[in-house]
Protein backbone atom coordinates (compact mmCIF):
# COMPACT_ATOMS: atom_id res chain seq x y z
CA UNK A 1 0.00 0.00 0.00
CA UNK A 2 2.78 2.39 0.95
CA UNK A 3 4.53 1.81 -2.37
CA UNK A 4 1.38 2.70 -4.35
CA UNK A 5 0.75 6.05 -2.63
CA UNK A 6 3.25 8.15 -4.62
CA UNK A 7 1.79 6.91 -7.90
CA UNK A 8 -1.74 7.64 -6.73
CA UNK A 9 -0.75 11.07 -5.51
CA UNK A 10 0.95 11.79 -8.83
CA UNK A 11 -2.24 11.37 -10.84
CA UNK A 12 -3.70 14.78 -10.07
CA UNK A 13 -5.93 16.98 -12.23
CA UNK A 14 -2.94 18.53 -14.02
CA UNK A 15 -1.44 15.14 -14.85
CA UNK A 16 -4.80 13.84 -16.03
CA UNK A 17 -5.17 16.79 -18.39
CA UNK A 18 -1.62 16.22 -19.65
CA UNK A 19 -2.24 12.51 -20.22
CA UNK A 20 -5.54 13.26 -21.93
CA UNK A 21 -3.91 15.78 -24.27
CA UNK A 22 -1.03 13.44 -25.11
CA UNK A 23 -3.37 10.66 -26.23
CA UNK A 24 -4.64 10.49 -29.80
CA UNK A 25 -8.21 10.13 -28.55
CA UNK A 26 -7.80 13.20 -26.36
CA UNK A 27 -6.57 15.30 -29.27
CA UNK A 28 -9.49 14.16 -31.42
CA UNK A 29 -11.97 15.04 -28.68
CA UNK A 30 -10.37 18.48 -28.30
CA UNK A 31 -10.61 18.99 -32.07
CA UNK A 32 -14.25 17.92 -32.03
CA UNK A 33 -15.32 20.15 -29.14
CA UNK A 34 -13.42 23.21 -30.38
CA UNK A 35 -14.71 22.61 -33.90
CA UNK A 36 -18.32 22.59 -32.72
CA UNK A 37 -17.69 25.77 -30.70
CA UNK A 38 -16.46 27.45 -33.87
CA UNK A 39 -19.44 26.19 -35.87
CA UNK A 40 -21.76 27.74 -33.28
CA UNK A 41 -19.87 31.02 -33.49
CA UNK A 42 -19.92 31.23 -37.29
CA UNK A 43 -23.64 30.46 -37.28
CA UNK A 44 -24.33 33.41 -34.97
CA UNK A 45 -21.89 35.56 -36.94
CA UNK A 46 -23.71 34.73 -40.16
CA UNK A 47 -27.08 35.70 -38.67
CA UNK A 48 -25.62 39.02 -37.59
CA UNK A 49 -24.08 39.66 -41.02
CA UNK A 50 -27.37 39.09 -42.82
CA UNK A 51 -28.78 42.18 -41.13
CA UNK A 52 -26.99 44.23 -43.76
CA UNK A 53 -29.96 43.52 -46.04
CA UNK A 54 -32.06 45.61 -43.62
CA UNK A 55 -29.94 48.69 -44.26
CA UNK A 56 -27.14 50.75 -42.75
CA UNK A 57 -29.01 51.74 -39.59
CA UNK A 58 -29.79 48.13 -38.69
CA UNK A 59 -26.30 46.63 -39.19
CA UNK A 60 -24.57 49.58 -37.53
CA UNK A 61 -26.94 49.43 -34.56
CA UNK A 62 -26.16 45.72 -34.25
CA UNK A 63 -22.42 46.48 -34.28
CA UNK A 64 -22.89 49.20 -31.64
CA UNK A 65 -24.84 46.75 -29.47
CA UNK A 66 -22.00 44.22 -29.65
CA UNK A 67 -19.12 46.63 -29.05
CA UNK A 68 -20.72 48.84 -26.43
CA UNK A 69 -23.77 47.29 -24.75
CA UNK A 70 -22.36 43.78 -24.31
CA UNK A 71 -18.68 44.51 -24.87
CA UNK A 72 -17.54 42.44 -21.84
CA UNK A 73 -19.48 39.41 -23.08
CA UNK A 74 -18.08 39.95 -26.55
CA UNK A 75 -14.53 39.84 -25.20
CA UNK A 76 -15.31 36.63 -23.34
CA UNK A 77 -16.59 35.11 -26.58
CA UNK A 78 -13.44 36.28 -28.36
CA UNK A 79 -11.20 34.66 -25.75
CA UNK A 80 -13.11 31.37 -25.92
CA UNK A 81 -12.99 31.49 -29.71
CA UNK A 82 -9.27 32.29 -29.80
CA UNK A 83 -8.46 29.44 -27.40
CA UNK A 84 -10.64 27.11 -29.48
CA UNK A 85 -8.90 28.09 -32.72
CA UNK A 86 -5.43 27.62 -31.21
CA UNK A 87 -6.26 24.25 -29.64
CA UNK A 88 -7.96 23.11 -32.85
CA UNK A 89 -4.95 23.98 -35.00
CA UNK A 90 -2.37 22.56 -32.58
CA UNK A 91 -4.32 19.30 -32.22
CA UNK A 92 -4.68 19.03 -36.01
CA UNK A 93 -0.94 19.56 -36.56
CA UNK A 94 0.01 17.03 -33.89
CA UNK A 95 -2.44 14.43 -35.18
CA UNK A 96 -1.04 14.89 -38.69
CA UNK A 97 2.49 14.30 -37.38
CA UNK A 98 1.37 11.21 -35.46
CA UNK A 99 -0.34 9.87 -38.58
CA UNK A 100 2.73 10.44 -40.74
CA UNK A 101 5.06 8.95 -38.15
CA UNK A 102 2.91 5.83 -38.00
CA UNK A 103 3.11 5.47 -41.79
CA UNK A 104 6.42 7.01 -42.98
CA UNK A 105 6.08 5.36 -46.38
CA UNK A 106 3.01 6.52 -48.28
CA UNK A 107 0.67 4.13 -50.06
CA UNK A 108 1.71 3.44 -53.65
CA UNK A 109 -1.94 3.57 -54.63
CA UNK A 110 -4.89 5.03 -52.77
CA UNK A 111 -8.45 3.86 -53.30
CA UNK A 112 -10.68 5.85 -50.91
CA UNK A 113 -13.73 3.88 -49.81
CA UNK A 114 -15.76 6.62 -48.16
CA UNK A 115 -13.77 9.75 -48.85
CA UNK A 116 -15.15 13.01 -50.18
CA UNK A 117 -13.61 16.18 -51.55
CA UNK A 118 -14.28 17.68 -48.13
CA UNK A 119 -12.41 14.98 -46.22
CA UNK A 120 -9.45 14.99 -48.61
CA UNK A 121 -9.12 18.79 -48.40
CA UNK A 122 -9.41 19.14 -44.61
CA UNK A 123 -5.76 20.03 -43.98
CA UNK A 124 -5.32 22.47 -46.85
CA UNK A 125 -8.80 23.85 -46.27
CA UNK A 126 -8.01 24.41 -42.62
CA UNK A 127 -4.83 26.28 -43.53
CA UNK A 128 -6.74 28.42 -46.04
CA UNK A 129 -9.36 29.27 -43.41
CA UNK A 130 -6.69 30.20 -40.85
CA UNK A 131 -5.14 32.62 -43.33
CA UNK A 132 -8.58 33.97 -44.23
CA UNK A 133 -9.44 34.64 -40.58
CA UNK A 134 -6.34 36.82 -40.30
CA UNK A 135 -7.27 38.65 -43.50
CA UNK A 136 -10.88 39.10 -42.38
CA UNK A 137 -9.90 40.57 -39.00
CA UNK A 138 -7.37 42.93 -40.59
CA UNK A 139 -9.91 43.93 -43.25
CA UNK A 140 -13.20 44.51 -41.43
CA UNK A 141 -12.25 44.61 -37.73
CA UNK A 142 -9.02 46.56 -37.36
CA UNK A 143 -8.99 48.26 -40.77
CA UNK A 144 -5.31 47.41 -41.22
CA UNK A 145 -5.94 46.17 -44.76
CA UNK A 146 -7.77 48.96 -46.56
CA UNK A 147 -8.83 48.24 -50.14
CA UNK A 148 -10.98 51.33 -49.54
CA UNK A 149 -10.71 53.93 -46.74
CA UNK A 150 -11.78 52.37 -43.43
CA UNK A 151 -14.55 54.06 -41.44
CA UNK A 152 -14.36 53.07 -37.72
CA UNK A 153 -17.78 52.11 -36.38
CA UNK A 154 -19.47 52.21 -39.79
CA UNK A 155 -19.82 48.52 -40.63
CA UNK A 156 -22.17 49.21 -43.53
CA UNK A 157 -19.76 51.56 -45.29
CA UNK A 158 -16.80 49.22 -44.79
CA UNK A 159 -18.69 46.20 -46.12
CA UNK A 160 -20.17 48.05 -49.06
CA UNK A 161 -16.85 49.60 -50.01
CA UNK A 162 -14.82 46.42 -49.61
CA UNK A 163 -17.09 44.05 -51.50
CA UNK A 164 -17.39 46.35 -54.49
CA UNK A 165 -13.79 45.41 -55.27
CA UNK A 166 -13.61 42.19 -57.29
CA UNK A 167 -10.55 40.63 -55.65
CA UNK A 168 -11.90 41.20 -52.13
CA UNK A 169 -15.19 39.53 -53.08
CA UNK A 170 -13.30 36.68 -54.74
CA UNK A 171 -11.26 36.03 -51.59
CA UNK A 172 -14.41 35.85 -49.48
CA UNK A 173 -16.28 33.62 -51.94
CA UNK A 174 -13.38 31.15 -52.20
CA UNK A 175 -12.96 31.17 -48.42
CA UNK A 176 -16.64 30.36 -47.96
CA UNK A 177 -16.32 27.37 -50.28
CA UNK A 178 -13.45 26.16 -48.09
CA UNK A 179 -15.60 26.82 -45.00
CA UNK A 180 -18.51 24.80 -46.36
CA UNK A 181 -16.30 21.83 -47.23
CA UNK A 182 -14.50 22.01 -43.89
CA UNK A 183 -17.73 22.09 -41.91
CA UNK A 184 -19.35 19.35 -44.00
CA UNK A 185 -16.68 16.85 -43.01
CA UNK A 186 -15.63 18.43 -39.71
CA UNK A 187 -19.09 18.64 -38.14
CA UNK A 188 -19.86 15.06 -39.13
CA UNK A 189 -16.55 13.68 -37.83
CA UNK A 190 -16.90 15.72 -34.62
CA UNK A 191 -20.20 14.20 -33.62
CA UNK A 192 -18.84 10.78 -34.60
CA UNK A 193 -15.82 11.29 -32.34
CA UNK A 194 -18.04 12.38 -29.44
CA UNK A 195 -20.23 9.31 -29.92
CA UNK A 196 -23.39 11.22 -30.86
CA UNK A 197 -23.64 9.67 -34.30
CA UNK A 198 -22.96 5.97 -34.74
CA UNK A 199 -21.33 4.42 -37.84
CA UNK A 200 -23.76 3.76 -40.69
CA UNK A 201 -23.86 1.39 -43.61
CA UNK A 202 -23.72 4.40 -45.95
CA UNK A 203 -21.02 6.70 -44.48
CA UNK A 204 -21.32 9.21 -47.33
CA UNK A 205 -24.88 10.09 -46.30
CA UNK A 206 -24.49 13.02 -43.93
CA UNK A 207 -27.69 15.06 -44.30
CA UNK A 208 -27.36 17.16 -41.12
CA UNK A 209 -23.72 18.03 -41.79
CA UNK A 210 -24.57 18.83 -45.41
CA UNK A 211 -27.47 21.07 -44.38
CA UNK A 212 -25.35 23.01 -41.87
CA UNK A 213 -22.53 23.38 -44.41
CA UNK A 214 -24.86 24.63 -47.15
CA UNK A 215 -26.62 27.10 -44.84
CA UNK A 216 -23.33 28.59 -43.65
CA UNK A 217 -21.79 28.67 -47.14
CA UNK A 218 -24.86 30.36 -48.63
CA UNK A 219 -25.40 32.71 -45.68
CA UNK A 220 -21.85 34.03 -45.78
CA UNK A 221 -21.44 34.05 -49.57
CA UNK A 222 -24.63 35.98 -50.30
CA UNK A 223 -23.37 39.18 -48.64
CA UNK A 224 -20.22 39.80 -50.73
CA UNK A 225 -21.94 38.58 -53.89
CA UNK A 226 -25.01 40.77 -53.33
CA UNK A 227 -22.90 43.85 -52.62
CA UNK A 228 -20.65 43.26 -55.62
CA UNK A 229 -23.57 42.95 -58.03
CA UNK A 230 -25.41 45.90 -56.54
CA UNK A 231 -28.24 43.99 -54.92
CA UNK A 232 -27.64 45.83 -51.63
CA UNK A 233 -28.06 49.60 -51.60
Amino acid sequence: MAGSQPAALGVGPTNRVRLFWRSTVGKKIVMSVTGLIMVGFVLLHMIGNLQIFEGAARINAYSHFLHHTINELLWLVRVVLLVSVVLHIVAAIQLTRIDRAARPVAYRRREPQAATVASRSMRWGGLALALFIVFHVLHLTTGTIQPVPFAPGDVYANVMGGFRIWWVTLIYVLAMIALGLHIFHGAWSSIRTLGVNRPKAEPLRRPVAALVAVILWAGFSVVPVAVFFGWVR
